[in-house]
Order: C-alpha cells, then sequence, then structure tokens
C-alpha cells in the first residue's frame, strides 16, 4: 500500500493512500471539529465545519472527505478557518430552537460545546424558524424538529439499520427530516431501535421518558419498588458520571439506586441465564425433534420487530422465549409476590435497560403487562443526579435476594455474540457433559457477521451472530437463498449488540471518531465473565431454586405460560 507524506500544521504525518485530511489530523493529534460526519455511519462534508486550508486545494475543503496527497500541507486554525467554523455556527443557531436550560442535551450537546469554543453569537443572524410540532406519539422515541440542525446523522443511522423511517424532505432553506407521508414516527416501521438518537449531536431526538412515573411510584406508600437492571448497564454507567469508558461500576450503580428511595434492586443478569435455560432447551428440542430450524433468538424486541414487519415468513424461527426484561417482571408479579405476600398491583417493577426498543416492548399486549416502567441508562443518571447523590464516590454494594446472584454468562448478553456464547455453553454441558467448553471466542467481536461450526456431543452446530440490522438482513437472505445453512442465529438490533444500545449515555463524535466505543465496553463485560466464579447459566442456584419453587423444568407447562410468548406480522405503514 502506498504511503502519503504531508503535514498537518507543520507535524509530519504519513498515511495509507486514500485517507482524508481528517484521519490524518488525528494520527498528528490535531482536532478537527465535525458535526456531520460519524464514524462508521456518514461522511458526506455537508455541515462544513470541518473546512481546512490545504494546499492545492482551491478555497477551503471540508476535512473528512478530502483525499490527502504527496506533500501536502494543512492548516486548521488559520484566521479564516476560524472565522468561517464560527460563520457556519451562528448560521445553524440562527435556525435552532435555543432552549438549553431544559433540553435533554443540555451540557452535553456536540453544538452547545462547539458554540462556546467559537465564542459564536447565538443571535448574530437573528433567530429566524418556526416552532415544529413535537412527534411524541412513539412509545420509545421523541422528534423535536424545532432543535434539527440538519447534520443528517440520524438519516444515516436508520438506513444503515435499513428501516427509512425518516429522512429529508423538500429543498434549500425548506428541508426538514421527516417520515413519509408526514406520519408520526409511531405509525412508520420504526423498530424503536434508538440508534438515531445516539447519534443525534443535539436535542433533536430522545428517549420518551418514564422518570416522572417512576418518581411518583417510589414516594407512592401503597406501592412496593423494585429495580433491576440489564447485563450492559453495569458497563455504561459510569460514562454519565465522567468515569472512563469501559468502567464496571456495578457496585456503585447498586447503591445509587437503593438511594433512590425505598426500593430493592434486582440483577436482570439471573434473568438473561434463565432465557438461556428456556432458550438453549427450545433449541435442542427443535434439533432433536425436526423442529424449525435457523432458530433465530428472541431477547431483541428491535429484531423482533423488524421480523414482523420485514419478514414475517420467520416468525416460526424466532424462539418463543420472551426477553430477560419481560421474564423478569413475569417471575417478580407471581413468584415474588406469591412468595412474599404482596399483591401484584401494589409491585411496582422498574426495569434498568441499555434501549429505547424495551419500553415500546413494555406496551406489547401479549407479553401480559408485566413490566411498569422501563428506565434508559441516561434516564437512570438523571435520576441518580437529581437525586443529588455523588455517584463517583459512593460505596459499593450487591443485589438484594433472592436475585442477586448470576453467572458470567449472562453478564455477556450486553455484547453482540453474548447470547449465543452464553447459549453454547449450556447446550455443550447438555449434549457433552462436564469438560465442555467454557469460551467460544470465533463468535466474540464487533464485526456485523460472524459464523463459526462447533461440534458439541455427537452434534455439529453451524450458528451466526448479526449486529445492526442491515448486517441481519444480509444473513437472513443467505438463509432464504440457500446459501447459507445454520441451526442457531443471534440478532441484535443495534451494532455491537447491546452496549451500543440507543438508551446508553450520550457519547460526543470526538469520542466515537477515536476509540471503538462496542469494543472498549463489551470488554468490560467479558472481563467480568472471567472473573466470575459461576461461567454458566445451567450453574446458577437461584435459576435451580426458581426452578425447583416454582416453574418445575425449562419449557414445562408453567414456563411456557409465564416465560414465552407469540409474535405476529406487522403492516409496513
Amino acid at each position: 500500500m502506498k504511503i502519503i507524506n504531508l503535514k498537518i500544521n507543520g507535524i509530519p504525518v504519513s498515511v495509507p493512500e486514500g485517507s482524508t485530511i481528517l484521519q490524518a489530523a488525528k494520527l498528528a493529534n490535531v482536532r478537527i471539529p465535525t458535526l456531520c460526519y460519524l464514524k462508521d455511519v456518514q461522511c458526506v462534508g455537508s455541515c462544513r465545519l470541518c473546512l481546512v486550508e490545504a494546499t492545492g486545494a482551491r478555497g477551503l475543503v471540508a476535512a473528512c472527505v478530502y483525499p490527502v496527497s504527496e506533500g501536502m500541507e494543512v492548516r486548521t486554525n488559520t484566521p479564516r478557518v476560524r472565522k468561517s467554523r464560527k460563520t457556519t455556527i451562528e448560521l445553524i443557531l440562527s435556525t435552532h430552537k435555543k432552549k438549553c436550560l431544559s433540553c435533554p442535551r443540555s451540557m452535553n450537546c456536540e453544538l452547545q460545546k462547539l458554540a462556546l469554543e467559537y465564542n459564536a453569537e447565538e443571535d448574530r443572524f437573528g433567530t429566524d424558524h418556526d416552532i415544529k410540532p413535537i412527534d411524541d406519539l412513539s412509545p420509545s422515541v421523541v422528534r423535536d424538529n424545532s432543535k434539527c440542525v440538519m447534520c443528517t446523522r440520524c438519516v444515516a443511522a436508520c438506513a444503515q439499520q435499513t428501516i427509512g423511517a425518516i429522512g429529508p424532505k423538500n429543498r434549500g432553506y425548506a428541508k426538514v427530516i421527516g417520515s413519509p407521508y408526514d406520519v408520526s414516527l409511531a405509525y412508520t416501521p420504526c423498530v424503536n431501535c434508538g440508534q438515531c438518537v445516539v447519534a443525534c449531536p443535539v436535542g433533536a431526538l430522545y428517549e420518551k421518558s418514564a422518570i416522572a412515573d417512576v418518581w411518583g411510584a417510589i414516594v407512592d406508600p401503597t406501592k412496593q419498588v423494585v429495580f433491576f437492571t440489564a447485563p450492559s448497564i453495569k458497563a455504561t454507567i459510569g460514562e454519565a458520571f465522567g468515569l472512563p469508558v469501559g468502567t464496571n461500576a456495578e457496585g456503585k450503580m447498586v447503591t445509587a439506586i437503593k438511594q433512590l428511595g425505598d426500593v430493592k434492586c434486582f440483577n436482570m443478569d439471573l434473568t438473561a441465564d434463565l432465557t438461556i435455560m428456556e432458550e438453549a432447551t427450545e433449541l435442542l428440542g427443535r434439533i432433536k425433534n425436526g423442529g424449525t430450524l435457523p432458530m433465530f433468538t428472541s431477547c431483541c424486541p428491535g429484531w423482533v420487530k423488524f421480523a414482523e414487519h420485514y419478514y414475517p415468513e420467520l416468525i416460526p424461527s424466532i424462539s418463543s422465549c420472551k426477553s430477560p426484561q419481560e421474564m423478569f417482571s413475569a417471575v417478580l408479579k407471581t413468584y415474588y409476590c406469591e412468595k412474599h405476600g404482596i399483591d401484584p398491583k401494589n409491585l411496582y417493577v422498574v426495569s434498568v435497560i441499555p434501549c429505547t426498543a424495551k419500553k415500546f416492548e413494555v406496551a406489547r399486549e401479549e407479553l401480559g403487562g408485566y413490566t411498569d416502567a422501563a428506565l434508559t441508562t441516561r434516564e437512570l443518571a438523571k435520576m441518580i443526579k437529581e437525586a443529588g447523590i455523588d455517584f463517583v464516590n459512593l460505596e459499593e454494594s450487591t443485589y438484594d435476594t433472592p436475585f442477586e446472584t448470576a453467572s458470567g454468562a449472562g453478564a455477556i448478553f450486553g455484547a453482540t455474540g453474548g447470547v449465543m456464547e452464553a447459549a453454547l455453553r449450556t447446550a455443550a454441558y447438555k449434549l457433552g457433559g462436564t469438560g465442555a467448553p467454557l469460551e467460544f471466542k470465533e463468535v466474540r467481536g464487533t464485526q456485523g457477521v460472524k459464523e463459526a461450526e462447533y461440534t458439541v456431543g455427537n452434534a455439529k452446530l453451524k450458528v451466526a451472530v448479526a449486529s445492526g440490522l442491515g448486517n441481519a438482513r444480509k444473513v437472513i437472505e443467505d438463509i432464504k437463498s440457500g446459501k447459507k445453512d445454520y441451526a442457531f442465529v443471534e440478532i441484535m438490533a443495534c451494532p455491537g449488540g447491546c452496549i451500543n444500545g440507543g438508551g446508553q449515555p450520550y457519547v460526543h463524535d470526538e469520542v466515537r471518531n477515536t476509540i471503538d466505543l462496542k469494543a472498549v465496553r463489551a470488554q468490560a463485560l467479558y472481563d467480568y465473565d472471567k472473573e466470575n466464579a459461576l461461567r454458566c447459566s445451567h450453574e446458577n442456584p437461584a435459576v435451580e431454586t426458581l426452578y425447583k419453587e416454582f416453574l418445575g423444568e425449562p419449557n414445562s407447562h408453567k414456563a411456557h405460560k409465564l416465560l414465552h410468548t407469540t409474535y405476529h406480522k406487522r403492516d409496513k405503514y
């Protein structure tokens, strides 16, 4: 590969041919601001904030798309460049609803940060925008186009998911982001994954909040409130309080939740283990009895809704298991209430999840209505801050009994390939007995599609893992065409899995464009798994007790009634 030599602000740097000025600048440790650019999502050069001076170029050029050349000299901070950026920011502000104090992105807004850095005057060009109606009919995502800065990162994220629920409409000054036929997101094939939310640099997209409802339940003397936290939250919640990406803050998180009020906090990793017991049993039953294969995982509500819209013929192939969220809520409103003499109507169940699609899942009638509220990681962080809790300096504590124990297999659910690996551990044990492998590293990693073949016992299993719905579509089409033949397929709607879910802490583009966010977060879960005394779901004593005292055995009649569900075809519009 040919190497290109150039200078960025006088700093020599060498990069492969075809690299952009922005990529070269990163190697030279020179920061160039961006707004529309987002690594792995969009690179179009439309916002014009990354303009620089470069020899051989006519005028200023967009660093994110302009290729380097031999001997090029680039200047990123000349008076002309700084003036251009400031003017661009001020023009953006002129059409932006500047309700910053109450904005969900206040103090964590990319536009706000740039405006401060470049001393932009917010009203230099006046305030020339219409207050557009807020679309809040979706159970998961709220859209406020009055704050939209037309970076189109949300559009690119939705296109990457192969959904296309939102896109640009009209031209020039009249251009807006909207849904086809001007309908609400609620009436589109939006799968509620929230990738548009984490891509948005401002507050034009955010989750539909359940915070007020949860605070109301906590102070209601007739309610007993229980929280449970999803596997990936431990690896991401710390980011909302300034801790490094990839910090395992589980102990502090549990302490913080208990300080919100008279509440209990349980470990959802436990029902990840429960999901594996049900799902692995279902898979082995299909293999032995000639059932529908491949079997697809069902713990991701974004993927399930995607299949209902676009591939309803696959519904019989999807595991009938509920997600860990819905399994836990069902167990709490039945087993837990019976054991402790609680009227289920008085138990208020709160899940803490990385995913905006889980908010949609809560409302699915076929799931029984056991979950009362689903809070994203961001919402939990807001509640902790509102309560005045000093998260960083908290002492660590443990989950409450009887749902405190979980295996490492349950923890890795939060990373793409984690559900597959957890299921393989238990399936391998059931087919091969003791000595079965604990780690299946071929299905690890943040690649969009992974496949492997394993021999477990006397059976050979071909498996595939896909994260991101664009990659899921590729795998499905390969299966439908007969090109690929798998026994088991894991699909997560969000690229990288739950650790990159639509409800995770906001991360500025400078961080997302610099580090492999998905890999660093996932590593925290794999480290947690490796250090856990329990590595397999079938080893979890709390799950064993649950079956012994209440459910009977995996896939029993009672288990099917509480822990399994059905799906149905949905129209695209």
